[in-house]
C-alpha cells in the first residue's frame, strides 16, 4: 500500500472553512450588487443592541482575564450568552442579514465561533416561524 501525506486539517474543518468562504463571498457579492446602502440595508436597532452587548461583554471578559484576580467565569458566561443572542437573531431584513453575517465572520476569524450551540442557534434563526 502506498503512503500519503496527511495534514492537520480534517474534513469537518475543511467544510466549515469553505462554508465560511462561501458566506463571505455571498455577503461581498450582495454588498457590491446593492450599491449604496438604503434604509433596508441598515441593521435594526435590535441587532445593533445585540452586537454592542456582545462587544461590551467581550471587553469585560478580556479585562477579567487580564486582571488575574477577576471573575472570568461570570464574564465568560455573559460573553457567551451575548454571542448566542446574535447567533439566534432572526435576521429578516437585508441590513440585519449583512450585519449579522459580517459580525459572525469577524468572530469566526478569531476562532471563537466554535461551540455546537453557535451553529444550532444560527441554523434555528434561519427557520421561518409560522
Amino acid at each position: 500500500m502506498g503512503e500519503f501525506a496527511t495534514s492537520r486539517i480534517n474534513r469537518r474543518a475543511l467544510l466549515f472553512h469553505s462554508g465560511s468562504a462561501a458566506v463571505a463571498s455571498t455577503v461581498a457579492a450582495t454588498a457590491r450588487a446593492t450599491g449604496s446602502p438604503g434604509r433596508d440595508q441598515e441593521p435594526s436597532d435590535r441587532l445593533r443592541e445585540l452586537i454592542e452587548a456582545h462587544r461590551i461583554a467581550y471587553a469585560a471578559f478580556g479585562k477579567a482575564l487580564h486582571d488575574l484576580g477577576g471573575d472570568s467565569g461570570g464574564a465568560s458566561r455573559e460573553e457567551e450568552r451575548a454571542l448566542l443572542a446574535i447567533c439566534g437573531h432572526a435576521a429578516v431584513e437585508e441590513g440585519d442579514r449583512l450585519a449579522k453575517a459580517r459580525y459572525l465572520l469577524e468572530i469566526e476569524a478569531r476562532g471563537e465561533l466554535d461551540l455546537p450551540e453557535h451553529m444550532q442557534a444560527v441554523l434555528r434563526s434561519t427557520m421561518w416561524k409560522g
